[in-house]
This record gives C-alpha cells, structure tokens and sequence, in this order.
C-alpha cells in the first residue's frame, strides 16, 4: 500500500481573497467546494495527477504568529523572468521578507496574508516542474523525514543528504518535495500542512494503521467535527489522510 501527495492545505483569514492571488500567481482555476473552502488547480486538471500539488485554502481565524514550516518554491527559466515574476507579485499584494536567508540568489516573499514563499532563480532540475517547482518543509533531520516519508508516499527519493532530502513523483513530473534542516523548532499547529490520499479501492484504516507503525502520530484535539484522519509525522508536522481517490 502507499499514499501520494495530492495538495497543501492553506490556513488564511480570507480564502477567497487569497484564493484569487494564488491563482494569479500560478495561473491556475478556482472552485469551491463549500464556504470558507477555496480549490486550486491547473485549468483542465484532472485530479488527482501528480504533474500538480493541488491547494486547498481554508478559511480560519487564528493569526499567523510565526514563520510558516511548509512553503512553496517557484519555479523560473532565466533571471529575466525571474525579475518580471517577483515586479508582478508585488503588483498582485506580495511584499518581500526577512526570514534570516541573507545574501541568496532567490527572492523570498510573503502573500497578501504573510505566508512566505521563494522565488527561485532559474535551476536546471526545475526545468518541468510547472510553476511550482518544489513544496519545501522546514525540519531537524532530513534524513528521518527521507525515510518517513520515502515510505509514506510511493514517490522517488532523489537526495538524502544531512541538510536536504528530495523526492519527486515516480513518474518524474510535477514539482519536487524537499525537506530542509533549519534551526527552528516548530511551534503550535501548522498553518500549512501536506495532504495525502490512497489510491482507490485501498482501504484507509489499514493505510493509517501503517502510517503510524511507521511513526506517525495522533495530534491531541477535538476530531468530531472532521471525517479525514488527522496525523503527525516524526517531526510533529500535522498532515492530513484523505478517504481513497
């Protein structure tokens, strides 16, 4: 058995609103499926594809209070274009942000509701990844999350080393997930997070039951209000199981 990745989940005090730039910046389509629930996804996407991590933006009302654990990394094809994508965030409501990277080729930014994220400059191996070149999770130890996470979703690990684990789909499209030794511990819940689905037909209690045998945890709240499993992975990072699909 195995899940894949299929989306971010996206905390935002207006998800409409966030929803419209985001979908701006990756010139992707907007549906809802119900209030204070906002979908991206490329236009005639058929989901769920691994040539594209969805996002999902949920309205909610706590403040963001630190930075985010989980962001996004655009992909460019020259410094050109890179210098016309980060003139065209600022015209959309992104402004930059200091989160300690000092003198870095790549430009980090913060939406309109001060989610950081990077823009890349260009980088060979993103070359076919879409506009989204990689989904990046802050952590302690790659190589733990390498192994976790190697064998939670049936994607390729490309790199282990002790600063950076990478991994792609099997089918080697779509944008990377990367995981990346900061010196951050993480406090309180995530306000951005992964979710992962089963392919259809498996059976999702068997699914959770071997994502905990491999060291997933059981967040302590109050789940009578959700129909999906709520789990964390080694590192305390809350993700979401989804029913098969």
């Amino acid at each position: 058995m195995a899940t894949r990745l299929v989306q971010i989940n996206m905390k935002a005090h207006d998800d409409s609103a966030l929803g419209r730039f985001w979908a701006e910046v990756l010139g992707w389509g907007i549906d809802s499926e119900g209030p204070g629930v906002t979908n991206l996804e490329p236009v005639g996407f058929s989901y769920p594809d691994p040539l594209a991590v969805c996002v999902d933006i949920i309205a909610r009302p706590e403040p963001k209070t630190v930075k985010n654990r989980v962001h996004l990394d655009l992909a460019t094809t020259s410094a050109a274009h890179q210098a016309e994508l980060v003139a065209r965030l600022k015209d959309l409501g992104a402004t930059l942000a200091d989160v300690g990277q000092g003198d870095v080729p790549w430009t980090v930014m913060a939406d309109p509701e001060g989610n950081e994220f990077c823009v890349l400059e260009p980088r060979e191996i993103y070359r076919d990844t879409g506009p989204v070149a990689a989904v990046v999770v802050d952590c302690s130890d790659p190589r733990e999350m390498a192994r976790f996470w190697g064998e939670v979703i049936d994607w390729k690990l490309h790199q282990v080393t002790d600063d950076l684990a990478t991994m792609r789909s099997a089918q080697g499209v779509g944008p990377y997930l990367e995981f990346v030794r900061t010196p951050d511990t993480k406090t309180g819940w995530n306000r951005v997070h992964l979710d992962v689905a089963p392919y259809k037909g498996d059976d999702l209690a068997a699914e959770a039951a071997r994502l905990r045998a491999l060291g997933a945890t059981d967040p302590d709240f109050d789940r009578s209000a959700i129909h999906w499993t709520v789990l964390a992975d080694p590192e305390g990072n809350e993700f979401c199981l989804l029913s098969p699909r």
